[in-house]
């Protein structure tokens, strides 16, 4: 039926197209589950929670879809279509019809009455027909539009399904979503996406692949890829099915046996254009809101600005945060100071929105501004006069932002290419740099070494690293404290992304110039800015600058406010000068003793080869999860009671399954090594040595502070902390980390126990501590108390399996877990788990406290502060809940095990600065720094090295922190 609103009373400018009586007819028709559901998960990671604890996030998101379109697109036509609560004609063709779809989840149930309250007072009708889904209501009106003339018609859903009923006329609109841009599909873009001669295709193609999500089967083993070569080649699936015996092996016969399913499965996914429902044109015209019911919503839901920026009333200067669960605020932005945006009247809009109140990806809602929209004065500082004059007022100023233009990204080859530089919002100056004259740029940027050098001025930048590493190739070395725009958000919103245009666009509502538009997307013909006149870098390079200094004044008073500015002015910033130093150095691989330990592995690998073949009674390919799973499921009947498919129904040979399987088949666990082997072979053993840098001969990793969500360095290109160290085989790898020459040796210095010493302090347990303050062997001691023997009747298996409980302790190991990986039964691994507890009851406390805290506030912390946000941790869902639980017992542990190895970092670095020692730190793995040192300064580094780390970070109850060094001609020997 057609629900039209009631008759408006009050007209709002700011909401309605009032489009000339000549404008073409422009229908939106809107598929409401789609875009609520899109807007809840948009906020799954940031909850929007209200004071009377409802979470707005679905409405907000989809209230604010909704607002944008009607602002941006202006439609003369709209409607809004739900799908019935009854079940459909699809279910009564096929029951199993999306009948594994989880249950709706509750906030988006409450969220629903309130999102068609909002949408009756916009008096836009809600559609909706007993017996189909939405997308055959949207379908039918689409066409019945079609057919009366109208000029466009725009289907607004994400969902792909859509692209069957696309024509000149009929389009969809997919939203702004995640830092995309707003996207229309015309008829053109269904062909390309989907390789088609006709949209109705799309049918033959879902129909062919199925669809997980609605639980449509489709025909096995044809996925999109083949789907599309098929309908390519046959047109439809009617006609694929009439020329099956064309098709060969397996194809053919999965085909002929599930043709039925296939004409099925293509019936489920056609949108039905025959719905009872009639196209009145003139009950979707889009009409005047009803003021006092919007007002009253947002005032309930608590939508101030969104209610300032709909209804009018103005917006306030600063920004009001909103609890982003319950119990865990957020932080509030302070007052823009010299916004970008100048005195505008959208400078409240961007900078003043709530947080929380935001578009479907994140950023204050309304439409973003962009370089064209603002008042700035950019210069370009061109000349040996300006330079001179730039860099007088540099050093008057306390605080810079400045950015580097370069050829490349490649910190070891990439040259500058200008410098940008800007202490006032709206104000910004660019120096080219000569790349091309090596000592023309070095003598330009010695003119500017006495701002880089100026110890008094806060250097602000966006992943400064990569900054202060490229002036190193032109001897500058950036001194004075420093303000990094990623690491602030990182410790603000670790599991976001940290990238300046998405920063720029949540929390400025500003959208920066795009790189592709001046130099081209990726490709062969993609330009440098090297390629570029400097006036035609010169806006995108102080943009740049202007940008990151903003978001400095806009994430310092959110970290003062939620207690962690000390912790990236003491630990994070003044890590990256650190970390650059050591990317910067590198490491020595030995080439050549990775070329013999190749051939030593490949040798390994062939004699696992045989014996695999020879326990299979045939040759395959070990590689293909196809043929393995036929071989040891079809074959050799193995995994009853195991066996499991992926959704493209083969069987699934993953590790979980082949670890399994071990315990009762040898080719299983042969097959794991055999992974294991080819693994280490081509993703260390051969690439390491291809990724040497030809200036000097070393590799260097690139180590990421704003990755992970613990807290723990990354690093990447290559990735130097997933190097295997449990196997014998992959500790091989570590021989071929040398020093840089017979002057030098590495030393390894690696913290013993951390984690578990830091849950021994934090729990405040009286016999770890006691065993830890002792130096006894803690897993010997633990040992002892939970098979109840003395000390000296601990054996090396009771000693084992006391080891695998004291660190999957951390984790939260299950009994399970534990039985799985020390190889015992689950009752046996449930006693010994009891038994830990029985006598490590303050471990359990600790334990059950982490929870009920991360309970109350949905975060947890580390000593010094750093957050891990758990918005899981009330979960309805048990698996995710027991997940987000594991994470708020083991976050503060594993998170402070970092900030200490950070903190140790630092206060290495600079007592080797200080005492002007040759030795460099040249690597972080773990818990463990490597050190390339000068031989003759190795007995006087040991002892201050091991102080240093010991000492980087005194725990509270005083369990001691325990550090082993060791030297030697590789990794290998001084680890």
């Amino acid at each position: 039926m057609l629900w039209p609103g009631p008759v408006a009373f009050r007209t709002f400018a700011s909401m309605t197209p009032n489009a000339p009586a000549n404008q073409p007819h422009k229908l939106f028709l809107l598929d409401a589950f789609a875009l609520i559901y899109r807007a809840h998960f948009a906020f799954s990671k940031n909850p929007r929670v209200n004071s009377k604890g409802l979470n707005t996030g679905a409405i907000l998101g989809f209230t604010n879809t909704l607002v944008e379109v009607l602002q941006k697109e202006k439609p003369t036509h709209i409607g809004v279509a739900f799908d019935a609560a009854k079940k459909t004609f699809r279910h009564e063709q096929y029951a199993e019809y999306k009948a594994q779809r989880q249950a709706m989840p509750e906030d988006i149930g409450l969220a629903i009455p309130y999102i068609k309250q909002i949408i009756k007072a916009f008096h836009i009708p809600i559609l909706m027909v007993e017996g189909f889904e939405a997308d055959d209501v949207i379908g039918t009106l689409a066409r019945r539009a079609e057919a009366q003339g109208f000029g466009e018609v725009f289907m607004m859903t994400p969902d792909k399904d859509y692209c069957q009923l696309v024509t000149d006329c009929i389009k969809i609109y997919r939203p702004a979503f995640m830092g995309n841009a707003a996207e229309i599909l015309d008829v053109a873009h269904v062909l390309q996406r989907f390789e088609i001669e006709r949209p109705e295709q799309v049918i033959d193609i879902l129909g062919l692949q199925g669809d997980a999500s609605d639980n449509i089967p489709g025909i096995p083993g044809i996925g999109e890829k083949t789907a599309k070569a098929l309908i390519q080649k046959y047109g439809s699936v009617e006609n694929l099915i009439a020329n099956v015996d064309q098709l060969k092996g397996k194809q053919q016969e999965n085909v002929r046996n599930f043709a039925e399913q296939g004409l099925m499965s293509k019936e489920l996914a056609t949108i039905h254009l025959d719905v009872p429902i009639e196209f009145e044109a003139d009950k979707l015209v889009l009409d005047q809101p009803d003021a006092e019911a919007l007002r009253q919503l947002f005032e309930e839901l608590e939508f101030r600005q969104l209610a300032a920026r709909v209804l009018g009333g103005g917006s306030p200067a600063g920004v009001s945060a909103a609890p982003a669960g319950r119990g865990a605020r957020r932080p509030k932005v302070a007052e823009a100071q010299g916004s970008l945006f100048g005195n505008s009247s959208d400078a409240a809009v961007a900078i003043g929105a709530e947080e929380g109140e935001t578009n479907s990806f994140g950023a204050p809602a309304g439409p973003r501004l962009t370089l064209q929209d603002v008042p700035h004065q950019y210069h370009l500082i061109d000349t040996p006069e300006l330079r001179k004059s730039l860099l007088e007022f540099l050093l008057l100023q306390t605080e810079v932002s400045f950015d580097t233009e370069t050829t490349g990204l490649d910190t070891m080859t990439a040259r500058l290419v200008g410098l940008s530089f800007c202490w006032l919002s709206g104000e910004a100056y660019y120096v080219p740099v000569p790349h091309d004259d090596h000592a023309a740029a070095h003598a330009l940027i010695d003119e500017f070494c006495p701002f880089f050098e100026a110890a008094h001025i806060l250097k602000i930048g966006q992943n400064i690293k990569y900054d202060l590493t490229i002036l190193k190739h032109y001897n500058v070395q950036v001194s004075g404290p420093l303000f990094d725009t990623m690491l602030a958000h990182y410790l603000l919103e670790p599991d976001m992304r940290h990238n300046m245009d998405v920063l720029a666009e949540t929390y400025l509502h500003y959208t920066p110039v795009s790189i592709t538009e001046l130099i081209g997307p990726k490709g062969k013909n993609q330009k440098t800015m090297a390629d570029l006149p400097p006036a035609e870098v010169s806006d995108y390079a102080c943009e740049d600058a202007d940008v990151t200094l903003q978001l400095k004044h806009v994430f310092e008073p959110m970290l003062k406010e939620v207690g962690l500015l000390d912790l990236l002015n003491e630990v994070e910033n003044p890590l990256v000068p650190v970390l650059a130093d050591i990317e910067y150095e590198g490491v020595k691989i030995d080439s050549s003793a990775m070329g013999e330990y190749s051939a030593e592995l490949q040798g390994y690998i062939v004699d696992i080869e045989k014996q695999i073949f020879l326990e299979a009674g045939q040759e395959f390919n070990i590689g293909s999860p196809k043929q393995l799973g036929e071989v040891l499921f079809d074959k050799m009947d193995l995994g009853r009671g195991k066996i499991k498919k992926t959704k493209t129904g083969q069987y699934a040979t993953g590790e979980e399954i082949l670890s399994q399987l071990a315990a009762d088949a040898p080719i299983a666990a042969l097959i794991l090594e055999y992974r294991q082997l080819t693994k280490l072979r081509s993703t260390y053993v051969e690439a390491l040595p291809q990724l040497v840098c030809e200036l000097d001969g070393r590799v260097h990793t690139s180590f990421n502070q704003a990755v992970t969500a613990t807290g723990r360095l990354s690093s990447t290109n290559p990735n130097l902390q997933n190097i295997p160290i449990r196997t014998e085989k992959g500790r091989e790898i570590r021989k071929a980390f040398v020093p840089r020459d017979a002057g030098h040796v590495l030393l390894a210095a690696d913290y013993s126990q951390v984690e578990l010493r830091i849950m021994a302090d934090f729990s405040g347990d009286k016999t770890m501590i006691e065993a830890f303050r002792q130096g006894l062997d803690i897993h010997t001691s633990t040992a002892s108390k939970v098979f109840k023997v003395p000390l000296s009747e601990v054996d090396s298996e009771m000693r084992r399996k006391a080891k695998t409980v004291n660190f999957g302790i951390i984790y939260g190991i299950s009994s399970f877990g534990l039985a799985q990986r020390i190889g015992i039964s689950r009752k046996e691994a449930t006693d010994i788990i009891d038994t830990y507890f029985e006598e490590f009851s303050s471990v359990k406390q600790f334990m059950d406290d982490s929870i009920n805290k991360a309970r109350e506030l949905e975060y947890a912390t580390t000593l010094l502060g750093r957050r891990r946000y758990l918005r899981d941790i009330n979960s309805r869902n048990a698996t995710l809940r027991g997940y987000t639980e594991r994470n708020a017992i083991n976050a503060p542990i594993q998170g402070t095990a970092a900030d200490i190895i950070k903190k140790a970092m630092i206060n290495i670095h600079e007592w080797l600065r200080q005492e002007k020692l040759k030795t460099k730190m040249i690597l972080q793995v773990h818990d463990e720094l490597v050190f390339d040192a000068v031989q003759e300064e190795v007995a006087y580094i040991t002892p201050k090295i091991k102080e240093l780390m010991a000492t980087a970070l005194l725990l509270p109850h005083g369990v001691p922190l325990e550090v082993e060094v060791g030297t030697g001609q590789n990794w290998l020997q001084a680890h």
